[in-house]
């Protein structure tokens, strides 16, 4: 019986949230981010839902996940699929939720070793 947690201290893992931030790896971020498990956390362009644009999911591209977890704000909302075209023609998934529901997501999907990344937007 295991009586000891596994230490992921070396993948990039969402460890507090709430009204205006999120924490990776408990560093605090007060705008919207890209995370995947192991690449550096990047700024995401897009402070909230009504200001996605396609050509910001280039970055998401570069990165080559199987599923995208976005995290829409304070509430579900779900992305035209005009935005995310480029993700569906390479058949990585994407999964709208309110960015807390996201951000549990992504943490149970990347401690499985899935290829995930997360794009959490903060309003």
């Amino acid at each position: 019986m295991k009586l000891h947690t596994d230490a992921l201290n070396s993948l990039n893992t969402v460890t507090a949230y709430g009204d205006g931030y999120i924490e990776i790896n408990a560093r605090r971020h007060e705008t919207s981010v890209l995370v995947t498990p192991e690449q550096a956390v990047a700024a995401w362009p897009a402070r909230d839902f009504d200001a996605l644009a396609a050509e910001q999911f280039e970055a998401v591209l570069e990165r080559s996940p199987e599923v995208v977890i976005l995290g829409t704000g304070p509430k579900q909302r779900f992305v035209h699929p005009r935005l995310v075209a480029a993700l569906i023609a390479r058949r990585i998934g994407v999964e709208c939720m309110d960015t807390q529901a996201a951000c549990r997501t992504y943490n149970i999907l990347m401690a499985e070793g899935r290829n995930v990344a997360g794009v959490f937007l903060l309003a």
